[in-house]
């Protein structure tokens, strides 16, 4: 583990779901110190952030509802006041599905708030310490959803291609600040949600490769994006779903 002046501070947002926990994970394993977030599943983020610990790596647990403007800000607040925050993961989101005849004005409005406001309540504070430090990695989490859309889902779909247009503008304006955003797009993903979704016979319809990816193989696409390396690659849409796009 490198020093601790000199280990950088990630913030993963949704933290304590499947995907969430693995980008942390990988995130930790490539030196990084990782702020595991969770809304309403704080008891999760922490067992996450325990495991990291234990495998002598570095996290903190937090918890707040990132699509609240203000108990965001006070978060994000508090968190800066404990060091830097070199990249933040844009991973919290939710699913309400219904054809869009039949949903509710609610539904539409829940799922917007969690993805795309909570994508500028939590990204938003943080742009000008990043600037500061001529240094910053954003990375949005989407979904093949918001490229190829699906039945039942034009909220999710809508608030993930928003993260699209969001993140190619917010590239533009600070590439030059040493800050780049991408979005990392998964098709199916292994995990409770999809595994009930998506029976084998049904993936082998919609999926070239005819399997479902893993959690690991996305959060090794963010992990990339956050590196140094990775400092050329700015304002992109990055699928990773098996060949679907």
């Amino acid at each position: 583990m490198s020093d601790q002046k000199t280990v950088r501070r990630a913030l993963v947002t949704g933290g304590s779901g499947e995907l969430g926990a693995a980008i942390c994970q990988a995130l930790a394993d490539a030196g990084w110190h990782v702020i595991v977030h969770a809304h309403q599943s704080l008891g999760r983020a922490e067992d996450t952030a325990q495991a990291i610990r234990v495998a002598g790596g570095e996290a903190q647990a937090v918890a707040f509802d990132v699509s609240d403007a203000q108990a965001s800000t006070a978060a994000i607040e508090a968190l800066l006041a404990q060091g830097t925050i070199q990249a933040v993961i844009n991973n919290a989101g939710i699913h309400d599905d219904a054809p869009m005849a039949g949903m509710s004005g609610e539904q539409w409005h829940r799922v917007i708030d969690v993805s795309l406001h909570g994508f500028f309540h939590v990204t938003q504070p943080l742009l000008l310490p990043m600037a500061r430090a001529r240094f910053g990695r954003i990375v949005s989490v989407s979904s093949v959803a918001a490229q190829l859309g699906n039945r039942g889902q034009t909220n999710y779909a809508a608030a993930k291609a928003a993260l699209h247009g969001a993140s190619k503008s917010l590239a533009r304006e600070m590439a030059s600040r040493g800050i780049t955003v991408n979005v990392v797009a998964p098709g199916v993903i292994s995990g409770r949600m999809a595994d009930a979704a998506f029976p084998p016979e049904r993936i082998r319809e919609v999926v070239p490769a005819q399997r479902a990816g893993t959690p690991q193989e996305v959060a090794a696409l963010v992990v990339f994006l956050c590196s140094d390396v990775a400092g050329y690659i700015n304002g992109q849409i990055i699928g990773v779903n098996g060949g679907m796009v």
